[in-house]
């Protein structure tokens, strides 16, 4: 299969080009070789290389920036995504999109499941859902995943702020009254490959939206007590509520999502958050040892 990957330098693009390169032969590009808000950009891309599929990783991530740039959010998540799957359409290219647990105002007590309503809090969420509805309308025939605290050893994300703030600082105070469940990329780009392993045939059978995620659930506190504990180091991390930490953007206080509808469509088995953890860790040490080896053998 030929893909084009868009978003080729954050942290789920080169993830996914990482472990696509293996079975596929692989396009990617960044923002400087195709801004996906120019519809013109990506109908001349998208039929020059002429793919099998696209993975549309691009995206506005900046979520507190958001809220006083929304334009630049719309025509990223919402427009750039349309037009990416509108090109796909035209020549018969197969459309993947990645989108967001933020769809969600985070009142729920249970896992989130595909058909439950979407309340977005604020710019970020309101523009990725807006990007959903873009690709579903563009392209019958599409496949799009809700992805949460994604994070990996390349490009901005909680995990390597945790670590960098640790490096300097004994104590870390972070938020405990928010709950979600980390992705590393790593396990995310597997999860895709064995969607890819399938015919284009089965994915249009398989067409539509999934919840992609890891089992288990905690909140931003523990899951940093868990990085200093599987990197080895001795920092101690308090608790402190929302209200502690105001930001611009509001927050859903429970985002966690549940991927049976993924796990039962493609035969897949995901692993807790916290053996995700571990083979991110790693990945940046070189070796499964001390808190890390523990964190493996996590179970749910």
């Amino acid at each position: 299969m030929k893909l084009l990957i868009t978003g080729a330098r954050g942290q789920l693009g080169l993830a996914l080009q990482r472990r696509s390169s293996v079975e596929h032969e692989v396009v990617a590009v960044g923002h400087t070789e195709l801004d996906i808000a120019d519809a013109v950009a990506c109908k001349r891309m998208i039929a020059q290389v002429r793919p099998d599929a696209v993975l549309n990783c691009a995206a506005y991530t900046a979520v507190d920036k958001a809220e006083t740039d929304d334009e630049a959010a719309f025509a990223i998540n919402a427009k750039g995504a349309g037009n990416i799957a509108a090109a796909c359409a035209e020549i018969g290219a197969f459309p993947v999109h990645f989108s967001t647990d933020y769809v969600f105002d985070g009142a729920a007590t249970r896992p989130y499941v595909e058909t439950n309503q979407t309340n977005p809090l604020g710019v970020y969420g309101q523009t990725k859902l807006q990007g959903e509805l873009a690709v579903a309308a563009a392209s019958p025939a599409h496949l799009i995943f809700r992805l949460s605290w994604v994070y990996s050893n390349d490009g901005a994300n909680f995990y390597k702020t945790m670590l960098r703030l640790a490096a300097d600082r004994p104590v870390l105070r972070v938020v405990a009254d928010q709950f979600g469940v980390p992705n590393y990329t790593g396990d995310l780009a597997e999860a895709i490959a064995t969607v890819l392993s399938r015919s284009r045939g089965e994915l249009e059978r398989l067409s539509g939206l999934y919840h992609l995620s890891a089992r288990g659930a905690t909140n931003w506190c523990e899951f940093a007590r868990a990085i200093m504990q599987g990197a080895g180091l001795a920092t101690v991390v308090e608790a402190i509520g929302t209200v502690d930490y105001p930001t611009p953007a509001k927050r859903p206080a429970y985002s966690v999502l549940d991927s049976a509808k993924f796990n039962d469509a493609f035969a897949f088995e995901n692993t807790d958050w916290r053996q995700g953890l571990a083979r991110c860790l790693a990945s940046r040490y070189g070796a499964q040892s001390g808190g890390a080896a523990k964190l493996m053998n996590c179970r749910n």
